[in-house]
């Protein structure tokens, strides 16, 4: 690159060793460039972008509160942007005929020197490091090819949970789920009426579950959205969920205290 200034980038996503995986990867591929800000959520990430002003923004697909998708709707016009993703195959189609590059987690090295190169040659032609107009029209509407996807059904999402119970095999519907717990080598499922144990881990569940039911409050806690009846705070300025028809509360964790950014 001809310009003198030092490359920024912004990285979102909801998992804490994710971005230092991605982190860790730049410092090999690309030395000189600056990671400036961290966010865990969409909205975060549309916040840093504003105070920070990255050239490169790395944003995660699926985030609580806003997605990846709908952050860039916002982000896509003011810094180059690269999706990161586990999964979304109909996503990766649309990216392979769009402007934007995408990378499957967990990042590969060499792959990621690729999406780095591509990077320099764009902001290297440019007199500043940001997208062009007809770069940020290809974004919108490859973004607008994402979104129809979303809305017509793409998803399969996870409805009914397997859990034993002896020599029988309880079938529990999505709906009737308060919480999910990680607990060691199991995950616990809470309903109003009975606690089930599952083999299944807590990561896999939040992949499968559509993220407008669940959200994760906790590394280890995910909670079903119309089940809170209230938050409220500690003496220790702690915030906890109360749930619908359950005594127990849950504790939301600092780094997704976001999600109730009213208090």
């Amino acid at each position: 690159m001809t310009n003198s200034r030092s490359v920024t980038a912004l990285i979102a996503d909801d998992e804490a060793p994710m971005r230092e995986q991605l982190k860790t990867r730049l410092k090999q591929v690309w030395p000189a460039l600056e990671v400036i800000a961290e966010a865990s959520n969409g909205v975060a990430a549309i916040e840093q972008a504003e105070i920070h002003k990255p050239d490169i923004i790395f944003l995660d697909i699926r985030m609580p509160g806003k997605s990846g998708i709908e952050a860039a709707k916002q982000l896509s016009q003011q810094a180059q942007v690269v999706f990161v993703t586990a999964y979304d195959e109909y996503a990766i189609e649309a990216f392979k005929q769009g402007a934007m590059d995408y990378l499957l987690k967990p990042v590969d090295a060499e792959r990621l020197r690729t999406t780095c190169e591509r990077l320099q040659e764009r902001l290297g032609k440019a007199n500043k490091p940001s997208p062009d107009s007809n770069n940020a029209d290809q974004i919108a509407a490859m973004l607008k090819q994402i979104m129809q996807h979303s809305q017509g059904g793409k998803h399969d999402y996870l409805r009914w949970i397997q859990a034993s119970v002896g020599s029988t095999l309880r079938m529990i519907s999505s709906k009737e789920v308060l919480f999910f717990r990680s607990d060691e080598k199991y995950t616990r499922v809470q309903t109003e009426t009975a606690e089930f144990l599952i083999r299944k881990p807590l990561k896999e569940l939040e992949d499968e579950l559509d993220p407008d039911e669940f959200w994760r409050i906790h590394r280890s806690t995910l909670v079903r959205v119309d089940a809170i009846s209230e938050v409220t705070r500690d003496f220790r300025g702690r915030q906890l969920i109360q749930l619908k028809g359950h005594p127990e509360k849950l504790e939301v964790s600092r780094n997704h205290s976001h999600l109730f950014q009213q208090m």
